[in-house]
């Protein structure tokens, strides 16, 4: 079974970083393609980064150029840094996982940008 743990949120303010950290467990992590998706309050899930198993990585224009998704295979971790933070990038955030065709989700953790 495939768990996702979300570390690394909080409070920050308007132009501040965080780097958000997702452990995962229960599956061969140097294969899967790992992301991170964000749901603000009344609003869709929404895709924020996504790496390969090659490392090869994907980000919508929201957010190109302020975050950066990398993995470290030996600590089965996907990070993703977010720099120049926006009060519009306040959500929670959901660390995806996938792995032979199926996706798991992380529990979600809170990111809150104050302007």
């Amino acid at each position: 079974q495939v768990r996702l743990v979300e570390s690394g949120g909080g409070l920050v303010q308007a132009g501040g970083s965080l780097r958000l950290s997702c452990v995962a467990s229960g599956m061969r992590f140097s294969a899967a393609a790992m992301g991170w998706y964000r749901q603000a309050p009344g609003n869709q899930r929404e895709f924020v980064a996504q790496i390969s198993s090659d490392r090869s990585t994907n980000y919508p224009d929201s957010v190109k150029g302020r975050f950066t998704i990398s993995r470290d295979n030996a600590k089965n971790t996907v990070y993703l840094q977010m720099n120049s933070l926006k009060p519009e990038d306040t959500a929670v955030y959901y660390c995806t996982a996938l792995f032979q065709f199926s996706r798991s989700w992380g529990q979600g953790i809170q990111v809150t940008v104050s302007s």
